[in-house]
């Protein structure tokens, strides 16, 4: 059974259309345990995300991509050079995950946050909750599918 998320990045860090260009990344540097333990526990290979760009204008999902490996330890957390460097992880407790992810179908209209926010059919998605600023989040698949819609897409194009 396949699951739904959204994982979130600013462009200017690494935007959709990069993965789109490399085909594959890995998704390291989360370091929020909730989305953590997601990463960790419950993102499988083959799950379906939509990657959602943050601190820009508009904020906005860009596409889709599929996770292609699951969670394995963060390197990042135990370099020393890394911005993302936890000096209380160590190999035998790395404390921080990641996934691998590739590029699926870029949309071809992007999904600003106010449109999500505007659309009656979205009211539970918990990007639009106040507070929620989580980097992974779980989305259910009526809403994945109405993001692809307004994204111009359906899921048979994946």
């Amino acid at each position: 059974m396949v699951n739904y998320w959204l994982m979130k990045s600013e462009p200017n860090v690494y935007p959709f259309e990069q993965l789109v260009a490399d085909g594959s990344t890995h998704w390291d540097g989360v370091r929020n345990y909730q989305a953590r333990n997601m990463m960790r526990d419950d993102m499988k290979r083959g799950d379906l995300v939509l990657f959602y760009h943050s601190n820009c204008k508009p904020p906005h999902v860009a596409g889709v991509a599929r996770v292609s490996q699951e969670g394995y330890p963060d390197h990042t957390a135990q370099d020393p050079n890394s911005n993302y460097f936890d000096p209380k992880a160590t190999p035998d407790n790395p404390r921080w995950m990641m996934v691998d992810i590739e590029a699926v179908k870029i949309f071809a209209n992007i999904v600003p946050l106010e449109e999500v926010r505007n659309n009656p059919a979205c009211e539970n998605m918990l990007l639009i909750r106040k507070g929620q600023r989580l980097s992974v989040q779980p989305v259910n698949e009526s809403d994945f599918d109405i993001i692809l819609a307004m994204g111009g897409i359906s899921r048979h194009q994946l």
